[in-house]
């Protein structure tokens, strides 16, 4: 270029004006300023070989072939660069199915820390529904021993009676037998709506344990035998559990059989609530009255 009379920074000026545009004016239009732009025309801006058939014109008048000055080559690339917080990235994006989502990160991050290397100044974050099911996550691994130590001092202040209420705490354990149990044979994975779920389940369950317990409790006052209390109480309490177990179970139906969108959020939820709602109310007729009579019938030996 030199031999020419022609520097780097010029003919870099004539490709950019020729492809991406050099703004030359303003054209004022009321109160609309529009930017006057010079641009090659459209065959110039998508074809290598349309560019590097052009000539370029010299100071003394004559014409060069432009591809005697510049050696062109194509190279992939990306179509823009993206900035976060001052740090050039690029996105690489996945849709997973027939597995969990945790799972499948934690697969890649350990293929990539064994066969990648990444150089100095680059690393990877994990972005996307995965961020967001990390974020819900931690937050429910807070929130969740709150509200079960909150359950069980209200029913601490409600029955009066630590032993009574630690026997209705019990269908948590109960529950959560379900729960897990569906979410194994049904092939789905313990994600937030499922985590959801469980907390819904539990405060049903927890119910069931209160409408017996009342009800024991009711028939002691009454002066009957401990072993007329359980089983009168177990079969009066019968239908109530039973009803309270097939309505929430129901009402959650659609939403087990649901295929369209969302139904990935919706199936684990219903599952847990329904199939934690079988055990812990089929457990609870049986296990409960049980607890009662032997907490109760331990302290009238003694």
């Amino acid at each position: 270029m030199a031999r020419y009379g022609i520097s780097q920074e010029e003919i870099e000026h004539f490709l950019s004006t020729l492809v991406t545009g050099t703004t030359v004016g303003v054209i004022q239009e009321g109160m609309q300023r529009i930017d006057m732009l010079v641009k090659g025309e459209h065959q110039y801006q998508n074809s290598l070989a349309n560019i590097a058939s052009l000539y370029y014109s010299l100071k003394d008048g004559s014409t060069i072939a432009l591809n005697r000055l510049v050696t062109f080559h194509k190279q992939d690339g990306p179509v823009q660069v993206e900035h976060e917080n001052g740090y050039r990235k690029t996105v690489v994006q996945s849709n997973v199915q027939g597995r969990d989502l945790v799972s499948f990160v934690d697969e890649v991050k350990a293929t990539i820390a064994q066969k990648v290397k990444l150089p100095a100044g680059y690393y990877l974050s994990y972005g996307g529904e995965f961020e967001n099911q990390q974020r819900a996550a931690s937050r429910l691994q807070l929130i969740v021993p709150i509200a079960l130590f909150l359950v069980f001092m209200l029913l601490f202040i409600s029955f009066g009676s630590f032993l009574q209420a630690f026997i209705v705490f019990i269908n948590v354990p109960l529950a959560l037998i379900g729960g897990f149990a569906g979410l194994y044979y049904s092939g789905e994975y313990l994600s937030v709506p499922a985590s959801v779920g469980f907390i819904a389940l539990l405060g049903i369950a927890m119910l069931n344990g209160v409408v017996m317990m009342n009800y024991f409790n009711y028939l002691t006052q009454r002066g009957m035998a401990l072993k007329e209390v359980i089983i009168e109480g177990a079969v009066k309490r019968l239908r109530p559990v039973l009803m309270t177990a097939l309505i929430a179970s129901f009402g959650l139906i659609p939403l087990l059989f649901a295929t369209g969108p969302g139904s990935e959020i919706q199936r684990p939820l219903a599952i847990v609530v329904i199939s934690g709602l079988i055990s812990s109310t089929i457990l609870t007729l049986f296990i409960l009255p049980i607890l009662y009579g032997m907490v109760y019938g331990n302290k009238q030996t003694a």
